[in-house]
């Protein structure tokens, strides 16, 4: 939540024709992440406490995405979108540890974010 909340604080300086555009996209995506965490320990087996995981884990790549294309564009200097980097990194590095720890073992890595309809 963390990273929520300086996202939040970082896009209030953005243009205000980024409103609806970047702004948005980026505080989507990093309420995305907390919330699909909170919604995957909320779910009774381990496959589909994964798949919440997993979720949440694009969630944080789309939002690193985000980060360095508003940096291209100079919305956020380069010492804050290192920041935020850092913080989604050590994110990322959790939420991997957590898939892993929920992982049944000997189960291809795919699996868990693939279901089959």
């Amino acid at each position: 939540m963390e990273l929520v909340v300086s996202i939040y604080h970082e896009t209030q300086g953005f243009p205000k024709e980024e409103l609806y555009g970047l702004t948005s996209q980026m505080r989507r995506a990093s309420v995305s992440i907390p919330s699909n965490i909170a919604e995957g320990k909320g779910r009774s087996t381990d496959r589909d406490r994964a798949l919440f995981f997993c979720h949440a884990r694009g969630s944080l790549f789309e939002l690193e995405t985000q980060i360095l294309i508003v940096q291209r564009l100079r919305y956020l200097t380069a010492t804050s979108a290192e920041a935020l980097i850092k913080v989604s990194t050590e994110l990322g590095r959790m939420l991997n540890s957590l898939i892993q720890s929920i992982r049944v073992p000997g189960s291809p890595q795919r699996s868990i974010a693939h279901n089959p309809a």
